[in-house]
């Protein structure tokens, strides 16, 4: 049961990538960063990044991380994205299944252990970058609608979050 807890349980929690301090990463020795999509870089309804998450994203690269989006989300939706964005993704990854995550390492060209996972879910992003050994930061979701799917594993993540704050696992 202490394993499956460790799996679950985030590197850091932050209110959203913009809050992210690349010297925690770099400290962790994170170089890659490998990004969920929908309600983690932008909204599920949002086809193109805003002025906010490109100027993000420069700043990671003049910071020396490279980037790759890994989303569960389809081809036509995530690769627009990341185009638009200038950076390579993986669709349809059936997180937190390891093979996507493998294939995003790969694409960046760094090891578990120099790749940071950031997402807003806990059975996808965390529990697969965990899996892995790789850094996790847990963001809070964006606003907007949701798959019914996620509104109910929302309910289930806010009791893993509650016992892991009564436990004092959580790090900002």
């Amino acid at each position: 049961m202490r394993r499956l807890w460790r799996l679950l349980t985030p590197d850091l929690v932050v209110p959203s990538i913009y809050a992210i301090r690349w010297d925690d990463l770099r400290g962790r020795g994170v170089r890659g960063l490998i990004l969920d999509l929908d309600n983690t870089l932008a909204r599920r309804d949002q086809p193109l990044p805003d002025e906010n998450l490109r100027r993000w994203l420069d700043q990671a690269r003049a910071q020396g991380f490279v980037a790759c989006i890994l989303s569960n989300n389809l081809e036509a939706r995530v690769q627009l994205f990341a185009r638009a964005c200038g950076v390579p993704a993986v669709h349809a990854a059936t997180k937190p299944r390891r093979r996507a995550f493998l294939r995003a390492l790969e694409t960046l060209g760094v090891e578990p252990a120099h790749a940071a996972v950031i997402g807003d879910q806990i059975f996808t992003d965390v529990l697969g970058g965990n899996r892995l050994g790789m850094v996790t930061v847990l963001v809070t979701p964006l606003p907007g609608k949701e798959f019914i799917g996620t509104r109910l594993v929302r309910r289930v993540e806010r009791w893993v979050l509650r016992h892991l704050a009564q436990r004092g696992v959580l790090r900002s």
